[in-house]
């Protein structure tokens, strides 16, 4: 199956069954979303949604925690993963956001990545979510998602999946793609055990034609 075949057939199926795809992280703002983004990180939404209600109320701008210390924040975020690299983070990233961007969460990528805390796929995120921008933020589930099925070739590093993936799906998909890839990689593609039975994909993945010619075999 060609390239282009097999990301016409996966766009098509995703446009079909999951026409409303969206970060399942909960905010109310864009401070909140970037808050969440970074706690998120080799942590689950779950967890981080947990977490952030209490954080939030003693949080609510970007002043308020830029006032906190590290140690302050931990015992918000004391149970997500890496909760002191965390808090030292978000204590950063807010003094930052109000010394440098009057408290507002700027929307080019670049900039956003002189935040502590924040790199290119916190960045992608913030740009795709909060700025509709045509930005591809590649997580594991989406760097193991598109290479199973095969919509990208050997890509070794995120980067390289980020730059195929938006080379071939149109730009105003870009964003949703994103959330299509992590939530299919999430629930259905997962990690250990891919619920291939369950699977709307099977007819363009490479990796189950693979298995099931190498079954038949």
């Amino acid at each position: 199956m060609r390239k282009e075949e097999r990301y016409r057939g996966v766009i098509g199926w995703f446009e079909q069954h999951m026409p409303v795809a969206e970060t399942e992280l909960k905010y109310t703002d864009p401070f909140q979303l970037l808050v969440a983004v970074i706690l998120s990180a080799q942590c689950t939404d779950k967890r981080v949604n947990m977490i952030t209600p209490a954080l939030f109320e003693a949080y609510p701008a970007p002043e308020a925690m830029a006032a906190a210390s590290p140690e302050e924040i931990f015992e918000y975020i004391k149970s997500v993963s890496y909760p002191n690299n965390k808090s030292k983070h978000l204590a950063g990233m807010a003094r930052m956001l109000v010394s440098d961007f009057g408290g507002k969460v700027p929307s080019d990528t670049d900039e956003l990545q002189k935040l502590p805390g924040v790199g290119r796929k916190t960045a992608n995120v913030i740009a795709s979510v909060l700025f509709d921008q045509p930005r591809m933020a590649v997580d594991t589930h989406v760097f193991r998602v598109a290479n199973r099925i095969g919509l990208t070739c050997r890509s070794k590093t995120p980067l390289a999946t980020e730059k195929e993936l938006i080379k071939h799906i149109p730009e105003h998909l870009i964003a949703k793609a994103h959330h299509w890839l992590i939530l299919h990689g999430r629930y259905t593609c997962i990690a250990r055990r891919p619920q291939c039975e369950r699977c709307g994909l099977t007819l363009w993945c490479k990796t189950y034609a693979q298995t099931k010619t190498a079954a038949e075999g």
